[in-house]
């Protein structure tokens, strides 16, 4: 397919794709998909090999956020029945951290929920970065913490953090569709912030909004032109209790092209899969790896995911490898850049990006009604919602139950 030679061509060098060339990714065939799935592999190999960087969310305080944006579990009137508690102290974040790095993660994630950090906050934060860092020398950790005020970035610069995460989420154009208590120049202004702080920009975006392949693109093309590191691909879990609970839009080769698109367009960026690969992808999962180069190990914020051994036993069978703390994850010519700037590269995921994911293996609290009995499960339809497979997070932090990891 020319199209195809066309992108990795492209890709191998950097140039940017047309708009009509990464609409025609997404418009590609079934029958095609495989083709194009191995056309972004060769981009994607060019840049990271077989490396696939593990990150590890670390919800520092979930629940009762003020914003009302339509995707999130924690949003203002949220009625979905997460967890909800206020700050993790130093300690506890520390201790929930230590699992993730030890199933592997080189990169924690912190996340909280709010409209934005006050000035107490980034301390409450800085404390927390300098007890992970105390305990785990080579840790990278990415903050995420919503929209940031003067100076705010170059506090948690100064605290240690690497990385900064703040999702552009969908297009400027329907974005007040989405979210009607901050605009997208917020959020676009909080990415140059930590730029310019020399946080390494963590941006990206959440598919299955009902948003059409045009707002896709331009979602795509703006990360492109704000230059993050790392780019976070989620694909919305409609919470039960939430705006977009019905918005089931997603099938597992819909996610492929989408990520195939985003490789394309950003070709020597990270791009991680992020918040609902288990429910949206599925069995896919290991095919994705060809298209991204980073993943969350085990659960998400408000969420559960997939066993991190089955993380970790996925990425063996599928021919590739776990990145080593000791190894640059960015491309040469990018991470030339960040080291000028004192930064990394970002791995984080939205505060409120409706990251929703199943228990793995066994029977977690997501499991369906077949769980413990001898009764065959149910073929789901093809494109039928699999709501069976949205799990809310009852472990980790904020808990006294052990984290997936």
């Amino acid at each position: 397919m020319d199209l195809l030679n066309t992108l990795v061509d492209k890709g191998l060098r950097r140039e940017l794709p047309t708009r009509d060339e990464a609409l025609a990714v997404l418009a590609t065939s079934d029958d095609d998909l495989l083709d194009v799935v191995a056309a972004a592999g060769k981009v994607r190999r060019h840049w990271f090999g077989r490396r696939v960087k593990l990150n590890y969310l670390v919800n520092l305080k979930s629940g009762l956020c003020p914003e009302d944006c339509s995707y999130c579990s924690q949003r203002l009137g949220s009625e979905a029945g997460i967890l909800k508690y206020t700050w993790l102290k130093p300690d506890e974040a520390s201790k929930a951290a230590a699992a993730g790095l030890a199933g592997g993660a080189k990169r924690v994630c912190l996340v909280a929920s709010g409209r934005g950090p006050t000035d107490r906050d980034v301390d409450r934060v800085a404390g927390t970065i300098k007890a992970i860092k105390d305990q785990n020398e080579n840790v990278e950790v990415c903050a995420c913490l919503g929209l940031l005020s003067d100076g705010q970035a170059e506090r948690l610069r100064e605290a240690g953090a690497d990385a900064y995460n703040h999702n552009l989420n969908t297009s400027e154009a329907t974005y007040g569709d989405i979210t009607t208590t901050h605009t997208y120049a917020d959020r676009v202004d909080t990415v140059q912030k930590a730029h310019a702080a020399g946080l390494s920009a963590c941006s990206g975006l959440i598919a299955g909004m009902g948003e059409s392949d045009e707002d896709l693109v331009d979602v795509v093309f703006s990360l492109r032109e704000l230059d993050p590191d790392s780019v976070p691909v989620n694909f919305l879990i409609p919470f039960e209790g939430t705006p977009l609970a019905k918005e089931w839009n997603l099938t597992p080769q819909r996610c492929l092209r989408i990520l195939a698109m985003v490789r394309f367009v950003c070709p020597d960026v990270e791009v991680r899969i992020a918040g609902g690969r288990e429910v949206h992808l599925r069995t896919m999962q290991p095919l994705a790896l060809n298209l991204a180069n980073s993943i969350f190990l085990g659960d998400y914020l408000t969420s559960e995911g997939q066993a991190g051994k089955a993380d970790l036993e996925m990425i063996a069978d599928a021919g590739f490898e776990v990145e080593g703390a000791g190894e640059v994850t960015l491309p040469q010519h990018r991470a030339d850049v960040a080291a000028a700037a004192a930064g990394g590269g970002c791995g984080s995921h939205e505060s409120a990006g409706g990251c929703g994911s199943h228990e793995g293996a066994g029977c977690g609290t997501g499991c369906g009604s077949v769980c413990g009995s001898h009764e065959p499960a149910a073929v789901p339809e093809v494109n039928e919602p699999r709501t069976d497979l949205v799990a809310v997070r009852r472990r980790g932090a904020g808990t006294d139950l052990a984290p997936n990891a």
